[in-house]
Formats: C-alpha cells, structure tokens, sequence
C-alpha cells in the first residue's frame, strides 16, 4: 500500500447552481489537502463542476444533476458510493436547501456540513426534519457566530458539535492595493441578487453624484437580478462587467472594495479584498464588524446614505484610503490565512472520521 493509499479520503460535495465563495471556500481546501496528508475529491453539481475540473485531476471530480431544492438525491448517492470516502463535506448554501445531498451523504459516511450562511429554516415539520438530519451529522462548520447561533438555537445541536471557522483566504505576497487611477473607481463583486445589496449601492452612487463626487464603479458577477440592476444604475459611472474568472485581476484595478450585502457570514471577498490592502467599505452584517475591527469601513445594511457617506470620505481624501489599506492588509495577514482555515477544518474532518490525529480547537 501506498502513502497516498493510507491518506483519509474525504470527499466534498458542492451542490450549487452558480459559482461563489462556498465554491471557492472548497478550492481553499482541495488545494491543501495533500500537503495536510489527504486524499480529496469533490463531487460537483453540473453548473459549478467546470471550474473544479481545473483545479484537480478528472478522475478527482465526478459531476452530478443539481439536487438542491430537491427530495432526494440519488446520482450523488450513487457517487458517494462508489468513492468510498473516509468522511464527506458538504457546502450548505443555507439551513435548508441542501438537505437531499446532506442526506445523500449520512448514507455513506461520516458527515460534515459547512453553513455558509444562515437563513430560513422553516418551520413545524420542514424543521423537524432538517433538525433531524443536522442531528445526524458528525460535526457542522460555519464561519460565522450568527450561524453557530442559528444552528444552536434552531435545530437543538450540541454545542460541542457546531464549532466557528472563520473563512481565510490566499494572501499574497505583493498587494497591489488601490490602482491610483486619475478618477477613484469603486468596485463590488458578488452574485446579482438581493442579498448582495447592489442596489443599495446603486442608491449611494446616485446621492455621490449629487454631491460632486468623482468617481467610476464597476461591479462584477451574475444573478437573475442583473438586468434589473442594469436598468437602475443607467446613467450614472456605473459599469457591470459580468463573470469575474480572476479576482486579483479585478481587485487589482480598485482604488476602494464596497460590500453593500444584507447577508453574509464573513466573506470571502471581503477577505479577499483587505489582503491586497485595499480599503474597503462594509456592511455590518455576520461577523464582519468583530472580526475585520479597524481594517474597514463598516456601516449599518441597507443604508444608503451611511454606504454613501463612507465612500465619499475615503474617495475625498487619498490619504485616508491609504491609511485604511494598511489596516486592512495587516487584519487579513493577522487573521484571514486560507492555511489556518484549511487546517483547522481538516482537524474537524479527522475527528469526524474517528482519526487519532488530535482534534481542532475553536476557531
């Protein structure tokens, strides 16, 4: 037998319908896992699979119908079998929508879940239900304390078996922080839904133009509420530029990083962002506020004029924003890694499977 042979296997699984940070959260992982002495694959719904193809090898990645939203999911199942996985992660969109995959996996193997967001976790039977799957679950991982709550609170977990993992990300070693262009230029990324709060954004770029302010905006991803956003920021500096395949290259041409979301844990962009020592401005939702402290600029969701009023002092003044990129990077240097990250969630794995390798300490 082979080192390679005696590695655990775990197998992740990422039942989505479009590419966003819990897909790339995985890619955090499946990069690490054989310097951390594991064996990964991931079994992908058909819309996110391709970009997982480039990043392992063919017979690592096994593409299945979506399941999310559904009863059951017996492709997946299928897959998991076949792989025979010492311990199955899967992505959780939300409380609710991947329960058939998370079902489809208890049937295998020791299950870990990863709430990347908490939501709606309905009520009477529907929750009964989800609690119970939750309940059968080896260990869930969050990023954030709101959805360690949830889960507590919710679905009566143990409390010894929900645990926090902030996210973490690639930190590079040249930031390239703010572009410095003639005109400042805004720039957000995220799905084009009502979670994100671009048209918040939108707002707060209408009551800038008002006042004077120079600046461009451009902001970057897909949604189903791309056309309607379209339609709203006509005629002001605003520019939608669509899917984003390199994020350093987008990040690279910003002078300030604006997350406008209602909803988020700790996002990966977010992280993203401040470790290029880009400043950058947020909302105050998840764990954003505790955990970035001073490296952003962080305002009450859905507040246009405070988003507003944010933007303008740090596109006003050239020293200020450069003073807040210098916060943010070392915020992201000191506590966003994507290798403590993986670390820490591979320990979880491990005492999931019932390894000896010694157990993860809170995050």
């Amino acid at each position: 037998m082979t080192g390679a042979d005696r590695r655990p296997r775990l197998t992740a699984v990422s039942d989505s319908d479009a590419w966003g940070g819990a897909e790339v959260y995985l890619t955090h992982l499946l990069r690490r896992a054989e310097e951390l002495d594991w064996t990964a694959s991931v079994i992908a719904a058909e819309p996110v699979a391709p970009v997982f193809g480039g990043l392992l090898s063919g017979d690592r990645v096994v593409v299945v119908p979506l399941t999310r939203h559904s009863a059951a999911a017996p492709a997946l199942r299928a897959a998991l079998a076949r792989q025979r996985p010492d311990v199955v992660l899967v992505n959780l969109v939300d409380p609710g929508s991947n329960a058939a995959a998370v079902a489809a996996a208890l049937d295998v193997a020791p299950t870990v879940g990863v709430l990347h967001l908490d939501g709606d976790s309905g009520g009477g039977d529907r929750r009964e239900r989800l609690a119970a799957l939750y309940h059968r679950m080896a260990a869930v991982l969050t990023p954030s304390s709101g959805g360690r709550n949830q889960l507590l609170e919710d679905f009566g977990l143990p409390p010894g078996r929900v645990h926090v993992v902030p996210n973490g990300v690639d930190i590079p070693r040249d930031p390239r922080g703010p572009a410095g262009g003639g005109v400042p230029r805004v720039g957000g990324l995220g799905r084009l839904t009502e979670q994100k709060g671009f048209d918040v954004l939108i707002q707060a770029v209408q009551l800038l133009v008002a006042r004077g302010v120079a600046l461009e905006v451009v902001v970057g991803g897909t949604g189903r509420d791309g056309l309607r956003l379209r339609e709203a920021a006509a005629g002001l500096p605003m520019r939608f530029c669509g899917p984003v395949a390199d994020v350093r290259s987008f990040l690279a041409g910003l002078d300030v990083f604006c997350l406008s979301s209602r909803r988020e844990a700790l996002p990966l962009v977010l992280l993203e962002a401040m470790a290029e020592g880009l400043p950058c401005v947020a909302t105050d939702v998840g764990d954003i506020r505790i955990a970035v402290g001073d490296g952003a600029e962080v305002v009450a969701a859905g507040d246009a004029d405070a988003l507003a009023a944010a933007l303008e002092g740090l596109l006003r003044e050239p020293c200020r924003r450069q003073r807040l990129a210098q916060r943010a990077r070392r915020a992201a240097v000191r506590a966003f890694d994507a290798d403590r990250m993986a670390r820490t969630t591979f320990a979880h794995l491990d005492a999931a499977r019932g390894g000896d390798r010694g157990a993860a300490g809170e995050g």
